[in-house]
């Protein structure tokens, strides 16, 4: 393994690394967020039926959907009704 990838595991190992992450990235970072009761209905309805391409379409409805980053396009992609 490289150094810094030596150095990483050493710190994610430490008593502190959760702390310190946290500190970084906010498990909640602006609050609780209100969800439309509509969508949320759709999306435990598609959950329960396990229809995942239409559970993955209401989920990106979400003004936040759970990717936070440029994933969130390749997964619209994957998953956009036509």
């Amino acid at each position: 393994m490289s150094y810094w990838t030596d150095l990483s595991i050493e710190y994610a190992n430490q008593k502190s690394y959760l702390d310190d992450l946290f500190q970084v990235y906010p498990t909640i970072p602006e609050g609780i967020r209100e969800v439309n009761d509509e969508l949320w209905s759709s999306i435990e309805k598609a959950f329960k039926k396990k229809e995942n391409r239409k559970l993955v379409n209401e989920l990106l409805k979400l003004k936040l959907f759970p990717i936070k980053d440029s994933m969130n396009e390749c997964v619209k992609n994957m998953f956009i009704d036509f």
